[in-house]
């Protein structure tokens, strides 16, 4: 067991009678402040993949197009565009690689069946209006999620995850990492 230095909060959020939410915060216990750089990333790469659990999940790229297309390209990973770039399950030394480049832009993921087809209606509304566009598709999928990495945080919309289910699949996906899981205290 590694030596934990960092603390993964999860707690439900509140965004309307309409929205089921988890936060995920990742900090410094003894600062609050959010844990950033390559060791952020690499707890970020182990928890996306444990969240999917199995499903088909992808990157949602929206905004800095050139930049994303440009560094995929350059490190070999694959992509697809459309009105957004979407960059389907990677390995966890690309997903590090990748969370640790974008980490100060805003981006989504999304787990689930509607994945195996494409979703032209989400990607041309993420296109149109951003992450906001998760909040009717996420109904559809096993979850959709906001990617706040600057700021520490995974926004999690889900009728099928709850905190405590995030929380056992966290932990599971953590294990030799310096990281306590744990709901807000």
């Amino acid at each position: 067991m590694a030596e934990v230095l960092h603390r993964l909060e999860v707690e439900s959020l509140d965004l309307g009678p309409d929205v089921r939410a988890v936060l995920l915060e990742l900090i410094e216990p003894e600062t609050r402040e959010p844990v950033k750089g390559r060791e952020a990333a690499r707890v970020w790469a182990a928890i996306v993949p444990a969240l999917a659990a199995g499903e088909k999940w992808a990157l949602d790229f929206f905004a800095h197009l050139d930049r994303v297309r440009d560094f995929c390209s350059r490190h070999g990973i694959a992509f697809r565009e459309s009105d957004v770039l979407v960059v389907p399950r990677l390995p966890a030394g690309s997903l590090v690689a990748i969370f640790e480049r974008f980490a100060g832009e805003t981006f989504g993921v999304r787990a689930g069946s509607p994945l195996a087809s494409g979703d032209a209606t989400l990607e041309g509304a993420l296109a149109e209006r951003g992450l906001d566009a998760y909040r009717e598709a996420f109904p559809r999928y096993l979850f959709c999620a906001v990617c706040d990495f600057e700021n520490g945080f995974l926004t999690v919309l889900s009728e099928h995850l709850w905190a405590s289910e995030i929380i056992r699949r966290a932990r599971a996906s953590l294990d030799g990492l310096p990281v306590a899981v744990a709901r807000p205290v």
